[in-house]
């Protein structure tokens, strides 16, 4: 290890919210040009630990120092003038700005005081992606870029301003193998350069194998720091949960002859491009069919479509019954559940407390609803039911859905969509940026529910996830499927191959 002055010194932090301790005494130090990663479950402190570090939040208790010398942060622009980037796990950009623009917004440099000087902001980014390797065309619009390109880009942004300290969340939640090893070649390149970056993830091996140190938080205190070479991803996820490793793995089949869902010749075009371009595939009862693709290939697009959320061409049938006329709610109360891709901006209304996140989009039918009204009684009882059931760790169904962590908000959202005996789930990402523990109840709970005949349409970015848990793969490539294969023998750089177009060809299966 590097004996300089730490990069960052964590000494003592401790955050208090009402009746709950985010943080306690915990310390943590994080050597200069090297990669240090924070790992734990939701709920164990991480985000709020990087919002104190970041400026966003202020500890109760504690020091910060950064180079040797102890700061106080008031607001984010105090951290960064300190020289700390944070690269957030949902990216921050404009889609109909350029990289360039994007990368100077708000730190512009101005010809005569009034007018972009665009030709010193390009040659600082090409300056700055040369020297780091973070390759990118500062004309190229965001929305044509892919989500590795969009991850450099967020990178390139804080670097831009003068970090050099990198704290980045969740980097590769979104990535396919290829990708998360350009990141890691380019966290190396920053690195090398003298530069420190925080590394917070839930991929285990990801960690080991980026990973300088790494500091283990549970339920708000640190409970060891470790030298990646000296554990393996098993004592980790131990350290963290008190439990090993879990794994997708689905051995037996369940899937019976009875087509739960039909997709029939699903196209859509806008300006000019097919974002589905003739998808057809069924779903059986008991079956989960795993769709794999780099985001922006149609995936989106085509969880619409099955929800009625926009028009298409083509044909929907749910058991038989051809249900492409129908509005979103009739499709809900015809027993399609939805495990949105983005929990904030989909899945919960963060300001309202459990109970009436659990109405939310079930609010027709028991035991929500009785007669005209909500009832809030059995809402609450039945909240409660899925607190229980789900293991959503909270102090009760009236806390704010903001309160709880990622994994927590998670957990409700799945027993929600659980609720009912749906015919058919849609599960967009369903394990994002939760941690092992609520990942391996999140399985259980997946496969329990395809056990007992629930088809299952899987959108996932972990490819282990996706390779474990389905019966059928399919991959999708701009907007077309091009690969059916078998997930008993893909391998996760394979997959991950046909998602990038590097390997093209028939069905496997």
């Amino acid at each position: 290890m590097n004996a300089e002055t730490p990069a960052v010194q964590l000494e003592g932090i401790t955050k208090r919210f009402p009746g709950v301790v985010a943080n306690h005494d915990i310390c943590i130090t994080v050597q200069p040009g090297t990669v240090h990663a924070i790992v734990g479950e939701n709920g164990a402190g991480k985000s709020t630990l990087m919002k104190i570090l970041y400026g966003m939040q202020k500890p109760d208790e504690g020091t910060i120092k950064v180079n040797g010398r102890e700061v106080a942060f008031r607001t984010p622009s105090d951290a960064i003038d300190a020289g700390i980037g944070m690269v957030h796990q949902h990216f921050m950009l404009a889609d109909n700005f350029t990289v360039l623009e994007n990368i100077v917004l708000g730190a512009e440099p101005r010809k005569a005081g009034v007018m972009l000087d665009a030709g010193r902001a390009r040659a600082r980014i090409n300056q700055l992606a040369e020297s780091h390797g973070l390759r990118v065309d500062p004309d190229r619009l965001v929305e044509d870029l892919g989500v590795g390109d969009r991850q450099r880009v967020e990178i390139l942004k804080v670097l831009y301003r003068g970090a050099r300290i990198l704290i980045l969340d969740e980097p590769t939640a979104v990535l396919v193998p290829q990708e998360v090893e350009e990141l890691f070649e380019n966290l190396r390149e920053l690195t090398a350069g003298g530069l420190t970056v925080i590394f917070i993830s839930h991929k285990l091996d990801e960690v080991l194998s980026i990973a300088d140190a790494i500091t283990v938080i549970r339920r708000g205190t640190t409970v060891a720091s470790v030298d990646p070479a000296d554990v393996t991803a098993r004592q980790l996820a131990e350290l963290m949960v008190g439990s090993e490793l879990p794994t997708p793995e689905t051995r037996e089949s369940t899937v019976t002859d009875t087509v739960a869902l039909r997709v029939s010749h699903l196209t859509l075009e806008a300006d000019g491009r097919a974002l589905l371009d003739d998808v057809s595939f069924d779903i059986r009862k008991g079956e989960i069919l795993g769709i794999a693709g780099v985001e922006g290939n149609g995936q989106s697009e085509l969880i619409e479509a099955i929800m009625g959320m926009r028009p298409v061409s083509g044909a929907v049938e749910l058991a038989e019954q051809d249900i492409s006329a129908w509005s979103t709610l009739r499709r809900r109360e015809a027993g399609i559940g939805y495990i949105p891709e983005d929990r904030h901006r989909q899945g919960l209304l963060l300001e309202a407390s459990l109970w009436e996140n659990r109405v939310l989009g079930h609010q027709t039918r028991r035991p929500s609803r009785s007669g005209i009204w909500i009832n809030r009684r059995a809402a609450r009882s039945d909240t409660q039911r899925i607190v229980d059931t789900y293991d959503v760790r909270t102090p009760g169904v009236d806390t704010l859905a903001l309160a709880l962590s990622g994994g927590n908000q998670q957990k409700l959202i799945v027993g929600r969509e659980m609720s009912g005996e749906p015919k058919f789930l849609i599960a967009a990402h369903p394990t994002r940026g939760v941690d092992v523990g609520a990942q391996a109840a999140i399985w259980d709970h997946l496969r329990e529910a395809r056990a007992a005949g629930l088809a299952v349409l899987l959108i996932s970015a972990d490819l282990d996830e996706l390779i474990g848990l389905s019966d059928t793969l399919q991959v999708i490539y701009r907007g077309r499927l091009v690969a059916r294969l078998d997930p008993s023998d893909v391998t996760p750089e394979r997959l991950g191959g046909y998602m990038t177009g590097a390997i093209t060809g028939t069905k496997e299966t």
